[in-house]
């Protein structure tokens, strides 16, 4: 389950927050190569932060995932979160710092819909089961 968790002094009142989601949750999925029914994506404005001595727009982001992450994918994603806070925040791209975390299934778990057999699933056909881990 991929986790990106955006901070940002930008106020975001008045913001198309579902706009951002959307585009950050796809550029996610798509270039680590997950469902997007896995990525979680966590927006937080109005967060105090200096960057350079400033409090110009400046964001930092953290992204956790189980696999997936490598340099080049590294690259592309921070080049496209960097322009969706650029187009939608006004977060100049020399002013956001994107941290990865490549971790193990054993340390991430999300409670999800389990088969019998333990498998997890999104689908919704079995009732929840006990917390279950990808």
């Amino acid at each position: 389950m991929p986790c990106l968790n955006l901070s940002t002094n930008v106020n975001l009142d008045g913001v198309d927050t579902s706009a951002i989601l959307s585009e950050a949750t796809s550029s996610v999925a798509k270039l680590i190569g997950k469902p997007e029914a896995y990525v979680m994506i966590v927006l937080k404005g109005s967060v105090p932060m200096s960057f350079g001595g400033t409090e110009q727009p400046a964001a930092y982001g953290e992204l956790v995932s189980i696999g997936g992450l490598n340099p080049d994918v590294n690259k592309k994603l921070s080049a496209a979160i960097a322009a969706i806070l650029e187009t939608k925040l006004q977060v100049p791209k020399s002013r956001f710092f994107l941290k990865f975390y490549d971790t193990k299934a054993n340390f991430l778990f999300l409670l999800l819909n389990c088969h019998e057999d333990g498998v997890p699933t999104l689908d919704g056909t079995d009732p929840p089961s006990e917390p279950g881990m990808f």
